[in-house]
């Protein structure tokens, strides 16, 4: 006696069949999707990754993208001046000219409006008369006693390019960029087959309770610590000695990681010894 199969069999088979190989899809698509998590003590490098893995992975920064940090650029380098001049007074360095005495006082008039993303010729004059002062530049030499960012001598020495008409900030102005991360950013990234998804997290003190909320689902954990800190406090803290060994200390239950390239210079005058 045959056997027929009937219409409503035939329906459910197939939705057996379209259920099995979207299951196959989506787990051959899980395969591929690789969660990163960023730890770090606040400063350790964790945002300037991110940043590289767009430049590197997803054709950089468009023109739109790097104009919206030109404020950023300009309140860095400004910041960073000011950090040195103030640095002075802690240090008991004195200008190498009087008259620069004058243009620091007219640094901190001007300095609120430029950080709106302007930078006018006569705040630009100001700032490279300072920059050029042999009392400031001494300051900066002894910038391991205070803090300030590692991108000041970078923007400070480009200052005729930053104060140029027209000016629009390249992919390395935008690397070097500095702000606060607070809270979670996600940056995602495609790298051969496999879809990364970037997390970034605060690293100050009072962000790391938001840590144990982004663990779910995470391929691998990157702990930054930043080898440059290594004689340095923190910006939190300044009666911890050592930001490189507070950035250490969290990490019993993490891994790490940490570009090599920024260590090399402070290692000469501050010998690695003096920060035990």
């Amino acid at each position: 006696m045959g056997c027929a199969i009937s219409a409503e069999d035939k329906a459910a088979a197939e939705r057996s069949k379209m259920i099995d190989k979207n299951l196959r899809a989506d787990g051959e698509k899980a395969a591929r999707e690789v969660k990163l998590l960023l730890l770090g003590a606040g400063e350790s490098g964790k945002s300037t990754i991110v940043k590289q893995m767009k430049i590197i992975h997803e054709d950089g920064y468009s023109e739109e993208e790097c104009m919206q940090y030109k404020a950023v650029v300009y309140s860095n380098t400004i910041q960073s001046l000011i950090a040195i001049i103030r640095a002075m007074g802690t240090l008991k360095i004195d200008f190498g000219h009087t008259d620069r005495a004058d243009d620091a006082r007219q640094l901190f008039a001007l300095a609120s409006t430029a950080e709106e993303g302007e930078m006018t010729p006569e705040l630009a004059g100001i700032m490279k008369r300072l920059w050029a002062d042999g009392g400031v530049q001494a300051c900066f030499g002894r910038s391991r006693e205070y803090q300030l960012n590692d991108s000041a001598s970078y923007y400070l020495n480009s200052l005729d390019r930053l104060a140029a008409g027209g000016y629009v900030p390249t992919q390395q102005d935008v690397l070097r960029t500095r702000v606060k991360t607070t809270g979670i950013v996600e940056t995602h990234f495609t790298f051969k087959d496999l879809h990364f998804k970037m997390v970034d997290v605060g690293g100050q003190r009072s962000e790391r309770k938001k840590w144990i909320h982004c663990f779910e689902g995470v391929t691998a954990i990157i702990y930054c610590v930043a080898l440059s800190a290594y004689d340095l406090v923190l910006q939190e803290d300044e009666e911890v000695v050592g930001r490189l060994s507070v950035g250490v200390s969290p990490h019993s239950s993490c891994g790490g990681v940490s570009p090599r390239s920024s260590l090399t210079s402070p290692v000469s005058p501050q010998p690695l010894q003096a920060s035990d």
